[in-house]
């Protein structure tokens, strides 16, 4: 893992990126920053609105843009997108800017987390669960081509995901010997 620096959360949607990411930057004394929060904040209009007026392509392009101007910050917790991943130059800022923590979590988990969110433009769909199938086929590979470490977290409490992982920047740090 990469130390000292910032770390970034990847995973699907549900996973709990930016709940844990809040509490993570908390534990850390580091700056919490989403980036799906970070485009609206940047377009003055909500992610749905984006994927409406400009589709998914002009959505990711405002993503890259943000990922690399935010992987670029020192010392941030940040949560990123779902997709974020997909793009190329993204999976290259993240696993070279800082440490990658993927966020896994089942489908199941997932759509008890998103059921009543409809700020979720690719779940407006009839079939939600095969969506989300579907996109952890394609995704799931590229979280794990870039993560330093991958936590579960189904059934987990945010502060014993928060945990695991600081417990796992500790055991970073921590100078290692040979055994004789």
């Amino acid at each position: 893992m990469k130390m000292p620096g910032s770390f970034f959360l990847v995973g699907p949607m549900g996973a709990g990126k930016s709940t844990i990411g809040r509490q993570l930057a908390r534990t850390l004394g580091m700056e919490f920053i989403d980036s799906d929060r970070e485009i609206e904040a940047r377009t003055g209009v909500d992610i749905p609105l984006i994927f409406e007026l400009e589709g998914e392509s002009g959505f990711r392009k405002r993503e890259r843009e943000v990922i690399d101007a935010l992987t670029a910050q020192p010392g941030i917790v940040l949560a990123t997108g779902g997709g974020a991943v997909l793009d190329p130059d993204n999976r290259r800022h993240l696993a070279a800017r800082g440490n990658v923590i993927y966020l896994k979590t089942s489908v199941e988990q997932q759509l008890r987390r998103t059921a009543h969110d409809r700020n979720r433009p690719l779940l407006q769909t009839e079939n939600p669960r095969q969506r989300l199938e579907e996109l952890l086929a394609e995704r799931d590979p590229l979280y794990r081509e870039i993560a330093d470490i991958v936590i579960d977290t189904d059934g987990c409490r945010v502060r014993d995901v928060v945990q695991k992982i600081t417990h796992y920047v500790e055991e970073s740090r921590s100078p290692t010997y040979p055994s004789r």
